[in-house]
C-alpha cells in the first residue's frame, strides 16, 4: 500500500502547527509519493507526522493549500471586523487592544498576501500587512526612537519576512532563519483566523507578536521541536541597549490530542537602563478530549490553558520583592487564561468561552492608551509625551485586569470563519476608553484641547464584535 505524502503536507509538518507557514519548508521534488522520494528525504524525521493539529488554539485550521506550486506556496488573508463598545466613545477609538482599533465602524484590521519560497533547501517567507494592524502593533515598540531611519515605518507593512536554509543532520531536520517572524508567546497567533477567540486575553495581547533576529528550529523526533532565538528584543525592531534578547521555544505533542509548549525569554528591554534585566516564561497545555468529526451533533471538544510568569530586576526595580526600598519596588508579570471550545455539525460551527487575568506592577507590558492618554513619545517632538495626560508607567505602578468572552463561529469551509463575540474587560485603574474618548472634547484631532479637559478612561468595557476572517 502506497503512503501518499504531498509536498504541502511535508512542508507544513516541519513547523509548529500544520499548514502554518510560520515554519514552512518545502521539499523540492515534483513527485512526492513515498516511493519516489529519495532515500535521504524518506529517512528524514517528519515533525508531528500523522497528527491532525488543525483543532489547536493558535494554529492554522486548513488541511491543504490551493495556492501551491513546486517552488512557491502562496497565502492571502483578510480580517474585517465591526466592534461596538457599550462605553460608546465619541472618538470611535479602542484602547488597550491589538485586535481592534475603531468602535462602531466596519474596519479592515488586516490584509496580508505573500507566501513561502523554496529552492534546493533554501527557504524564505514574506507576508505583507495592511490595515489598522500596521498602525496599532508597531506603535507598541519603543526601540525605533533609538537612532535614525524610523524602523517602525520601514517595517510596519511586513508581518513576516525571513530567509534561511534547511539542513538535515543525520535524520534530524534543522531550519536556520534570519529576519522578522512571529513569536507565538502567549499561545495565540497573530493571525485571527487561527485563534479560538477574537479579542485575545491579557496574557496574549500584552506579550510580543513578533521577533526580529535569528532562530534555529531543531526537530529531534516526530513529536518534539526545540527552537532557540537570538533577537533584537521583546517585540522590538531594534535593540534597547547593548545586549540582544535570547530565548527558546520547546513544543511537545506526544499525541495529536495533546500539545505542551514553553516559551522563555531573557533580555534588557528598558530604554537607557541596561542594568534592568527582564525574564519571561510562557507555558501552555492544550487537550482535545472528544473527536467525532463525522457527527452532526457535537463533533469535537477541547480546551487550552496558558500561564505566564515574568519579572524585571535591577535599574531601580526589584522583581517580585518589595522588601528592600533601596532596590526599588516589585515589578513583575503574572497571568493566566483558559478557553474551552466545542465544535458542532461536522466542525462547521463552534462555541468558545473563556477568559483570563493579569497583574503587572510597573505596567511594563501593559498596552498603553492612545491619544491624549498616551505616554509614548510625540512623533513630532520625541522629547515630550504624545499625550498631555499620559497614562503612568512608573516603577511599581499597579495594574490588574481580568476579562471573559464567548463567541459563536460559522466555518462553512477551511478558508472562511464568520464570528460573533461578546467581551467583558475590567481593570483596577481607569484604562479603557469611556464615552468622552481619548482625543478631544469633539473626538477630532483638529479640535484644540481646552484647559481642564482630560481623556475619559474608565475601569470596565463591554463590547460586541462581528468578524469575517478569510484565508486562502
Amino acid at each position: 500500500m502506497k503512503r501518499q505524502i504531498t509536498r504541502f503536507a511535508v512542508c507544513t509538518l516541519l513547523g509548529t502547527v500544520p499548514l502554518s507557514s510560520v515554519y514552512a519548508f518545502t521539499i523540492p521534488y515534483a513527485d512526492t509519493t513515498a516511493e519516489h522520494i529519495p532515500d535521504s528525504v524518506q529517512q528524514e524525521i517528519i515533525p508531528f507526522e500523522g497528527q491532525d493539529q488543525t483543532w489547536q488554539n493558535g494554529s492554522d485550521r486548513r488541511s491543504e493549500s490551493v495556492l501551491q506550486t513546486k517552488y512557491f506556496t502562496g497565502s492571502f488573508m483578510l480580517d474585517a471586523n465591526y466592534n461596538y463598545s457599550f462605553n460608546n466613545p465619541i472618538d470611535n477609538t479602542v484602547v488597550g487592544s491589538t485586535a481592534l482599533a475603531r468602535h462602531n465602524e466596519v474596519n479592515i484590521m488586516y490584509v496580508g498576501f505573500g507566501g513561502d519560497f523554496n529552492y534546493k533547501n533554501a527557504r524564505g517567507r514574506v507576508m505583507t500587512q495592511f490595515g489598522n494592524r500596521a498602525i496599532v502593533v508597531p506603535r507598541n515598540d519603543y526601540s525605533p526612537y533609538r537612532g535614525q531611519y524610523q524602523l517602525n515605518d520601514a517595517l510596519r507593512y511586513l508581518s513576516e519576512a525571513y530567509a534561511g536554509y534547511h539542513f538535515v543532520i543525520g535524520k534530524v531536520p534543522v531550519n536556520v532563519d534570519a529576519g522578522l517572524f512571529m513569536s507565538y508567546v502567549g499561545l495565540n497567533s497573530y493571525y485571527q483566523a487561527e485563534n479560538w477567540e477574537y479579542q485575545a486575553s491579557f496574557t496574549s495581547d500584552n506579550t510580543p507578536w513578533f521577533f526580529n533576529g535569528m532562530r534555529v528550529q531543531i526537530f529531534p523526533s516526530t513529536k518534539l521541536k526545540i527552537e532557540p532565538w537570538i533577537i533584537n528584543g521583546w517585540q522590538s525592531y531594534g535593540k534597547f541597549n547593548s545586549m540582544p534578547g535570547v530565548g527558546a521555544n520547546i513544543t511537545w505533542c506526544p499525541t495529536e490530542n495533546i500539545k505542551l509548549l514553553t516559551n522563555d525569554y531573557y533580555g534588557t528591554d528598558a530604554a537607557m537602563i541596561p542594568d534592568r534585566k527582564r525574564f519571561h516564561s510562557d507555558n501552555s497545555f492544550l487537550l482535545r478530549y472528544y473527536n467525532r468529526p463525522a457527527s452532526k451533533g457535537i463533533s469535537r471538544m477541547a480546551f487550552s490553558l496558558t500561564g505566564d510568569l515574568g519579572f524585571e530586576k535591577g535599574g531601580g526595580v526589584n522583581g517580585f520583592s518589595n522588601s528592600d526600598p533601596s532596590k526599588g519596588p516589585a515589578q513583575y508579570f503574572l497571568s493566566a487564561m483558559f478557553y474551552s471550545r466545542i465544535w458542532f455539525h461536522q466542525n462547521k460551527f463552534a462555541w468558545t468561552i473563556g477568559g483570563g487575568l493579569m497583574t503587572n506592577p510597573g505596567r511594563y507590558l501593559v498596552l498603553y492608551p492612545t491619544g491624549d492618554a498616551s505616554p509614548l513619545p510625540d512623533p513630532n517632538n520625541p522629547t515630550k509625551t504624545e499625550g498631555t495626560h499620559p497614562f503612568s508607567a512608573n516603577p511599581g505602578d499597579q495594574f490588574k485586569g481580568w476579562d471573559c468572552s464567548t463567541n459563536l463561529d460559522w466555518m462553512p469551509n477551511q478558508s472562511l470563519t464568520v464570528r460573533m463575540e461578546f467581551v467583558h474587560r475590567q481593570a483596577n485603574v481607569p484604562y479603557f476608553a469611556g464615552h468622552g474618548g481619548v482625543t478631544s472634547p469633539t473626538g477630532y484631532t483638529t479640535t484644540p484641547l481646552p484647559a481642564g479637559w482630560a481623556p475619559d478612561l474608565v475601569k470596565t468595557e463591554n463590547k460586541i464584535i462581528f468578524a469575517v476572517l478569510f484565508r486562502l
